[in-house]
């Protein structure tokens, strides 16, 4: 909910009938128009060994004639079903290339014409780039060749069908994909305003309570099941970068996922089931999941999930059975799931709330359980043969738990507490672990020498933010700090290291008026900075603008912030209209919800929508006000919501 406090002026007439008035779209005025008609800075993509840049630029709107394209609503999905692909696609229109090291980025030969890029992935050697462009005709697969900066379509028997996201992924070698294209004999769409009702619709209900979340786009009736399904499916084929192979598999389906275990033997792959649902979308209907090998012969169905229509009550409610399902990182060819101990139920009592799994190929023995967790599962960070990190968290405390664990043993007992926070209390927050490709190519954590892990972390404190870098002793969970940015004038945002043995990292900087850039960091020579983009800001209406960081409490005492704008030249005396933009947020704590990202120093970058253009119309502008909504010990949230909300507007 997006709670918006402006004062309005009514203006009442009279109930007499007026004619329409035949109005053309208008214009903003000019300070504004100055400031929405910007050309967009590239996006950026990092190939995952860290030498080369894909600059990925895109409109700054859609055009009315994007804006008039026709879309189907069904399962939860909105799609173009002209081409089989999202209808709120954000397309690049333009591609450059740099590699790390090269002053300037390169144009790419060979792009199609009136390029519109979807989807992209980097092949697993970095050597070249997969990606798709909708033209005429549907969706085209297309590969990039790094080294020459050249692009050459990939001419396939049907178009792909990108209709549950990206429809291709490499094989290991670079120089094969598996790809889903449209079946040649595709069932016809159903034009719902032509068909008449053969029966009512009937929903049956078993009488037992299970509450559920209000969903969008939902299927409705026959004729909707009909369309998701032609929309849907789609054949898998084997294609080399000439677009000669073959079937993968002999039959059309719905295969909403597909991946390669580490060594590239084996293939997860993912079908969406019958029956549908018209009350959940289509990541509730029923899925199965089915092991083959490198040529498509069945290996074994490894996971059959039944339709979810209803989950226990509680934000840590999850369904029964295997989920999470997906190849271990640092092994040839090893399946790791969880299930749930309790049932998926948090208001069952239970002494381990889930367990994890292994489970080698090919699936002819039982799964081997190696952890089991009190709280629920999140995540685990794979390192090594002896190594990895599995994290628990808890929503109803906002209480997370990190464990250093062997793979190898069964960890219930001896599983290595290192960190046990409130994920919410960002001032107390060590960063995230740095990780690298391992021998297959996929990414797993960064440990130096068999000893050491490194961490990048955000570093927000009271005084602003101040990103860091930091080793953290496996043995001895000792923790030494390797840099710290000490930026008070600008922001800087650590994102990844590009050479950790020689201290490079890749990182972002910004200021006020300064338009966010990408550097490396030499973090063993603290000045040493190598400028990798040069985006212009397109913002220099606002430069002069009055920006400051508000920091304030309500009264119960706890600390709200927010960033006010206030008009260039502004006198400080003159009473000013203000607009307020807040989201209440839920905490469970008074020091987490008193806690603030906000810097003042980040660049001015007023979005579609944003109250910040009115700041050059004489506004002044609170942007981001706190609105924490505090529900501590057994009280929730929503128990004083609008005590609260009412604190947090008059503070």
């Amino acid at each position: 909910m997006h709670l918006r406090i402006l004062a309005a002026v009514c203006l009442l007439g009279t109930t007499q009938m007026q004619a329409q008035e035949n109005l053309k779209y208008q214009q903003p005025s000019e300070p504004i128009r100055q400031l929405a008609d910007f050309e967009r800075a590239p996006s950026t993509a990092l190939d995952s060994r860290r030498k080369t840049l894909l600059l990925m630029y895109r409109s700054t709107y859609k055009t009315l004639a994007d804006l008039n394209q026709q879309e189907m609503r069904l399962a939860g999905l909105r799609i173009n079903h002209k081409d089989h692909i999202s209808a709120t696609m954000s397309y690049v229109h333009k591609l450059k290339i740099k590699g790390i090291e090269e002053k300037e980025a390169r144009d790419i030969k060979g792009l199609p014409a009136n390029l519109q890029l979807g989807y992209y992935s980097f092949s697993p050697d970095d050597t070249k780039i997969a990606f798709t462009h909708t033209g005429a005709k549907g969706v085209e697969l297309w590969i990039i060749d790094v080294k020459s900066a050249s692009a050459q379509r990939i001419n396939t028997a049907q178009p792909l069908n990108a209709t549950l996201g990206q429809p291709f992924i490499w094989a290991r070698s670079s120089d094969r994909l598996i790809v889903k294209l449209l079946p040649a004999a595709r069932a016809a769409l159903i034009d719902a305003s032509q068909q008449l009702p053969e029966a009512p619709i009937v929903s049956v209900s078993d009488g037992s309570k299970a509450p559920n979340r209000t969903y969008q786009d939902l299927l409705k009736n026959p004729t909707d099941e009909q369309n998701f399904s032609a929309l849907a499916t789609c054949e898998l084929w084997d294609l080399d970068l000439k677009g000669k192979g073959k079937k993968l598999l002999p039959t059309a389906a719905i295969y909403a996922g597909c991946s390669f275990s580490p060594d590239g033997s084996y293939l997860l792959i993912t079908t969406i089931e019958r029956p549908f649902s018209y009350v959940v979308p289509l990541s509730r209907f029923p899925q199965k999941q089915t092991v083959y090998d490198r040529r498509g012969a069945l290996i074994s169905i490894v996971n059959e999930i039944p339709l979810t229509e209803s989950l226990p009550k509680g934000f840590m409610a999850v369904r029964k059975g295997k989920r999470e399902m997906d190849w271990r990182a640092d092994a040839p060819s090893t399946l790791f799931f969880v299930e749930a101990r309790d049932g998926g139920d948090t208001n069952e009592k239970a002494e381990y709330r889930d367990e994890l799994y292994l489970w080698e190929a090919p699936f002819k023995s039982a799964p081997r359980s190696f952890m089991r967790t009190t709280q629920r599962y999140n995540d685990i960070s794979w390192g090594n043969d002896s190594l990895a990190i599995v994290t628990d968290y808890w929503y109803d405390t906002r209480n997370m738990r990190s464990f250093f664990i062997d793979p190898r043993k069964e960890n219930t007992a001896t599983a290595r507490k290192f960190e046990d926070r409130n994920y919410q209390d960002i001032y107390s927050d060590a960063g995230s672990f740095a990780t690298q490709l391992n021998q297959y190519g996929r990414s797993a954590l960064l440990i130096k020498d068999g000893k050491t892990l490194l961490r990048i972390g955000e570093g927000y404190t009271k005084e602003g933010k101040f990103p860091f870098v930091s080793s953290f002793d496996i043995a001895t969970l000792k923790t030494t700090e390797l840099y710290r940015c000490s930026y008070t004038d600008r922001v800087e945002s650590l994102l990844s290291f590009i050479d950790a043995d020689k201290g490079r990292i890749l990182t972002m900087q910004q200021s006020r008026s300064e338009y966010p850039n990408y550097f490396i960091r030499d973090i063993k020579e603290k000045d040493k900075l190598q400028q990798l983009t040069f985006n212009k800001n397109p913002f220099t209406a606002l430069d002069k603008v009055d920006k400051r960081l508000l920091q304030y409490k309500r009264k119960d005492g706890v600390e709200l912030s927010g960033t006010l704008y206030l008009p260039a030249n502004y006198d400080g005396k003159t009473k000013l209209p203000l607009l307020i933009w807040a989201y209440p947020r839920e905490y469970k704590d008074k020091n987490s919800a008193g806690q603030s990202t906000q810097t003042g120093n980040e660049f001015t970058f007023p979005s579609y929508g944003s109250f910040i253009y009115w700041v050059s119309k004489g506004y002044a502008v609170l942007d981001n006000a706190a609105f924490p909504i505090v529900g501590e010990g057994k009280t929730e949230p929503n128990d004083n919501f609008m005590q609260q909300l009412v604190w947090n507007a008059e503070a």
